[in-house]
């Protein structure tokens, strides 16, 4: 059965360095959440704790109605699905599975039936009688699945798991985990540095740093309003650019150095903001290269191309060696070299403070 689960106040240290730093969550049951942030952001430390496999320097973990933070894993009914599988070399996929159901005293005929039920699921009926040696990595990571979901847990916790397959293959097993989890209904956090792997499979993203969640919300939300800079810039592929030097002066945006004429902005996107220095934030995806001049249009030189299908990432530098990345058509007819103007589209700017880094229109 499903659970909600609660952090409060939730400390790790190891020494004097502060891993983690008051982590307030709450996951609803049946949710898929993902932790996502750079290395050393504290993301597998905090989901060691949940598994009882770390021991928090403060704090209280509530699994349902009631508190765990002092239970060992076993007590804590979840499961755990490590970036290494972890298979037993000698065993066969079906022995694998079921070894924790044998280990906990499960009968054996109870133990064949939910091992079959586990790899119908999971698409490997035809891999019973087979040794991990002969499995490909896909195969590998779906028998450490079934191993995980055989038990039934309240819990699911996944700390990396597609980390050892190609890219091919990842976004094959994003797919595939994803429609696990509807069909199983069982409340999951996946722990990844990878934010398209969050963003394609949350219900809702905890984006870490430096041991404190930066922004905890659904993928569209994180996304289309970031709460500040490390969040704006680390999801999003590309990443968001950050034009520093801007200024908000009577209602009018205005950049440094290339452009004259006030940036267009939304009047609704400035309401309730003042006069002030900003930096002003805007994605690849919402800037338009013209090759004439433009109203509005800042001035710049296209130093780099890059190819990527149906699309091109341009590196531009303006002003006083600034630069920002657009990306266009892979048809549009643009070269290295050549002078562009530049312009932003008005509805989907993103301005923050440029000392606290605060997106300044997301809101307390």
């Amino acid at each position: 059965m499903a659970k909600s689960i609660k952090l409060e106040n939730i400390r790790k240290s190891f020494g004097a360095v502060a891993v983690l730093k008051d982590i307030n969550l709450e996951f609803p049951e049946r949710e898929f959440i993902t932790l996502v942030g750079p290395s050393g952001c504290g993301k597998t430390t905090l989901l060691r704790i949940l598994a009882g496999l770390e021991t928090a320097s403060g704090g209280t973990v509530i699994q349902g109605d009631r508190s765990v933070t002092d239970l060992p894993p076993g007590k804590r009914d979840v499961a755990m699905v490590f970036q290494s599988y972890a298979l037993y070399p000698h065993m066969d996929v079906a022995r694998n599975i079921g070894y924790g159901l044998k280990v906990r005293g499960t009968p054996k005929e109870e133990t064949q039936r939910r091992v079959r039920e586990v790899a119908q699921v999971l698409e490997i009926e035809h891999l019973l009688d087979r040794k991990p040696k002969q499995l490909s990595g896909g195969q590998r990571q779906r028998v450490a699945l079934g191993r995980a979901m055989v038990r039934k847990p309240a819990l699911f916790l996944m700390d990396e798991p597609l980390s050892n397959l190609d890219a091919k293959l990842r976004v094959t097993m994003r797919g595939e985990l994803k429609r696990f989890h509807q069909r199983l209904e069982t409340t999951t956090v996946y722990v990844t540095h990878d934010q398209l792997e969050a963003m394609t499979m949350s219900d809702k993203i905890a984006v870490m740093d430096r041991g404190e969640v930066q922004q905890f919300a659904t993928p569209a939300e994180v996304y289309n309003r970031p709460a500040n800079v490390f969040v704006a810039g680390f999801i999003g592929s590309p990443p968001m650019n950050f034009l520093r030097g801007a200024s908000l002066l009577a209602g009018e945006l205005r950049l440094k150095g290339g452009v004259e004429e006030p940036v267009p902005i939304a009047r609704s996107t400035l309401a309730g903001i003042q006069s002030r220095d900003v930096v002003l934030g805007v994605r690849p995806q919402d800037i338009e290269v013209h090759a004439n001049s433009q109203p509005h249009s800042l001035q710049a030189e296209i130093s780099l191309i890059q190819l990527l299908g149906s699309e091109k990432l341009l590196e531009c530098h303006y002003g006083q060696g600034d630069q920002l990345t657009a990306q266009v058509k892979a048809d549009s007819a643009l070269e290295a070299g050549q002078k562009v103007w530049i312009s932003f589209d008005a509805q989907k700017l993103h301005l923050f403070d440029p000392v606290s880094g605060r997106n300044l229109l997301a809101g307390e």
